[in-house]
């Protein structure tokens, strides 16, 4: 397999850097890695322009930039919520009979890492990896419902509220009235904003720190929908969430 030069030195960069050498100079970098200067310099900027390396303006010199811990993060969530969250994934299917979703939110949108076909499926555009809008799914609402006002103004700020359906909202007032709602009721809904003929309804899934790292969903065909079948879907996903929740460090009273 051929190995791409500029990347494979970008990557040889981020590597130097330790618990012992958080810094480093532009001539450090070129001794250690037997590169000229001017070429270390045009690597730090790139790797730089994507915020995985910053620059102590005082000192000249470079440290890893906080993109890593970002995707770090990002892993690590994806790890730990995926590993723990696959049984309950099968108990809350086995008991609804219906698609049941695990997605993380990355950047400003959710992500599928996890799905539970279900006896009654009707989900067509999910698939583990995809990526999914937070304005009109049920699960991107439950993943911001509850960020801080400055972390939810970063996630709307530019955001395109691209229209799937009819039914899909459009507009920040209208998705800032909806986040409230979610956060009345304590959980989410879909209803055929997404996709046409699908109902979702998500729970939020909390850490030690209280943070929201995931949701959990049931998908159902809005032909079989109905207010006592949702009452007791809500219940379920309700109980397993709280018990996926606890397994992550986060009390309940």
């Amino acid at each position: 397999m051929p190995i791409i030069q500029s990347v494979d030195r970008a990557l040889k960069i981020l590597e130097l850097f330790n618990e012992h050498e958080t810094e480093l100079k532009i001539t450090d970098i070129s001794e250690r890695l037997h590169l000229h200067k001017s070429t270390v310099h045009s690597l730090l900027k790139t790797l730089q322009s994507h915020r995985y390396i910053e620059q102590n303006h005082e000192s000249g010199k470079y440290r890893l930039g906080m993109k890593l811990f970002e995707r770090g993060n990002f892993v690590l969530q994806t790890m730990d919520v995926g590993n723990l969250a696959k049984p309950h994934l099968h108990t809350i299917s086995k008991e609804t009979r219906q698609t049941v979703h695990l997605v993380i939110l990355d950047g400003k949108e959710g992500v599928y890492i996890d799905k539970v076909e279900g006896l009654t499926s009707s989900s067509l555009y999910s698939r583990i990896g995809r990526r999914i809008p937070i304005h009109c799914s049920a699960v991107g609402k439950a993943l911001v419902a509850y960020k801080s006002k400055k972390v939810l103004n970063e996630i709307l700020d530019d955001y395109d509220f691209i229209q799937q359906t009819q039914y899909t909202i459009t507009s920040n007032e209208e998705f800032l009235k909806e986040l409230e709602t979610v956060r009345q009721k304590g959980y989410s809904q879909d209803n055929q904003e997404n996709e046409l003929g699908v109902h979702c309804i998500a729970i939020p899934i909390r850490n030690h720190t209280g943070e929201v790292v995931a949701a959990i969903s049931i998908s159902s065909p809005v032909m079989r929908f109905n207010e006592e079948e949702m009452a007791k879907h809500i219940e379920i996903l309700k109980r397993e969430a709280k018990a996926l929740s606890k397994k992550l460090g986060h009390g309940f009273e």
